[in-house]
């Protein structure tokens, strides 16, 4: 290349990286959101009801060892790998990456080779000839105006939603198993409580039947022990039911058929980890679905730059250099080189608005994108306070239930020892024995209560989970 060629191209090529430099998009900054300094409902945590635990226990690891239970372990782990949403997750988030690389290469020019044969006569040709041709060609678009890397960081902050949605998925699908988990095995507890209700219900109805024979006890007693043994086993049977549908969920959740699958009974690690919270200005990268809705916000800023780009003319720069003959022995001599460059601007001088109401549409996107970060944090601030005071009431109500179980428990047997002295009436024994039923299993009841509000503490918090593309707190 001459050196007046080079003295001339040389400003033109500085022009072009200015050019390259200048974008329009707006200046990103993540959306401001009113965060408390700490939750409304933690104050009681100094009266014990929320022991304290190291605040980077759910960075080490699964979250859900924090309970103890092996085979939930086991299952969840096949979560990871097996469920569906998780993999249809999964592949929407290589589908954003892939698109991603897609905006990237949009910075380098795109080089085609071409070849080709052609015999042409007849009409007025002298004679029949053939022509072949092979060239290479070259196109790239100037990054004028910041247009391109608009897209990318479109494209990149679309894949960060993507991995921020994933991460959701995942943790949707762990949670839902372990609260069916624990379900499951708080019905195994409640099917023991009710079979072994069953047997007592038994012996006193052979009881009252036998002092009906002896003629001590009227027919009325037996028939309300009759009764209340059938609605017994009634119960049992719906809690039976009960525990197929919650190992149905559980099987579908780690992507397999309910009829390939079947969790036998076993004991219940009846554990509530603690859960250690999160300053409310953490959930911005702890909980995905904030991170999700924040990067849908960046794109969408972003959007404003493409949009604004059609104010300003593009360029875009053209060669080939190929060869050209009539046989293929003389194809490519130096004879026969063929090379072209060109340079083409294109501006939109008028469009009645249009390009102004593009740049209208991706503001008011981007200001509702703003919207639904802000609400999205408020929801997860909600979520946590929710869990919280759930937390709090289910450990105050604890030892009272423990209370309540143990007194019907005592009643039930005196009454039962009065009833055989003929002391009082079955319709006391009944109820003795129904109010004990009913504690037992609301003690049962509340110990699953616990480890759920615990499982909705820890997803209301993240998981554990951080934003990859955000600095950590």
């Amino acid at each position: 290349m001459s050196s007046r060629m080079t003295s001339r191209l040389t400003p033109f090529a500085a022009a072009l990286l200015l050019l390259a430099g200048c974008s329009v998009a707006p200046r990103y900054q993540v959306p401001d959101t009113a965060l408390p300094g700490g939750y409304k409902e933690t104050p009681a945590a100094a009266e014990g009801w929320l022991p304290a635990a190291p605040a980077d226990a759910l960075d080490r690891g699964p979250w859900w060892t924090l309970f103890g239970d092996e085979t939930l372990n086991q299952l969840a782990a096949q979560v990871e790998v097996s469920n569906q949403n998780v993999a249809a997750a999964v592949a929407s988030y290589t589908q954003a990456r892939a698109l991603v690389k897609e905006a990237r290469a949009s910075f380098f020019p795109s080089v085609g080779l071409t070849g080709g044969a052609t015999r042409a006569g007849g009409g007025a040709r002298a004679s029949t000839g053939n022509t072949y041709q092979v060239a290479v060609g070259a196109s790239w678009e100037a990054p004028l105006w910041g247009k391109l890397e608009a897209g990318v960081d479109t494209a990149t902050a679309t894949a960060q939603a993507s991995e921020a949605d994933l991460a959701s998925a995942r943790l949707s699908a762990q949670g839902t198993l372990a609260s069916n988990y624990f379900s499951l095995r708080e019905a195994d507890a409640e099917i023991d409580v009710v079979t072994r209700t069953v047997e007592s219900f038994t012996r006193s109805q052979t009881i009252t039947q036998n002092r009906y024979d002896a003629g001590i006890a009227p027919k009325s007693d037996l028939l309300q022990a009759q009764t209340q043994l059938a609605n017994a086993q009634a119960d049992l049977a719906t809690l039976k039911r009960q525990r197929a549908v919650l190992e149905h969920a559980i099987a579908v959740l780690v992507g397999k058929a309910p009829a390939q699958f079947s969790l036998p009974p076993a004991a219940w690690q009846m554990t509530v980890p603690a859960v250690p919270l999160a300053v409310p200005s953490q959930l911005l990268q702890r909980r995905p679905d904030i991170a999700s809705a924040e990067r849908s916000v960046a794109s969408a800023n972003a959007q404003i730059g493409i949009a604004r780009s059609a104010y300003f003319p593009s360029l875009s720069l053209s060669g080939s250099y190929g060869q050209s003959s009539s046989t293929v022995s003389q194809l490519f001599n130096a004879s026969q080189n063929l090379w072209s460059l060109g340079v083409s601007v294109a501006q939109t001088i008028f469009d009645a608005g249009a390009t102004r109401a593009r740049v209208e549409g991706a503001e008011a996107s981007r200001d509702a994108a703003i919207a639904r970060y802000r609400q999205t944090t408020l929801a997860a601030l909600q979520a946590v306070e929710d869990q919280l005071s759930l937390v709090r009431m289910l450990a105050e109500q604890e030892s009272l239930r423990q209370q309540a179980s143990k007194a019907a428990d005592d009643t039930e047997v005196q009454t039962l020892n009065r009833y055989r002295a003929g002391q009082v009436s079955y319709l006391e024994v009944a109820t003795a024995q129904s109010s004990a039923l009913s504690a037992r299993r609301a003690l049962v009841q509340l110990q699953v209560d616990q480890q759920l509000a615990a499982i909705g503490l820890i997803q209301a918090m993240g998981g554990g989970w951080h934003a990859s593309w955000a600095p950590p707190k």
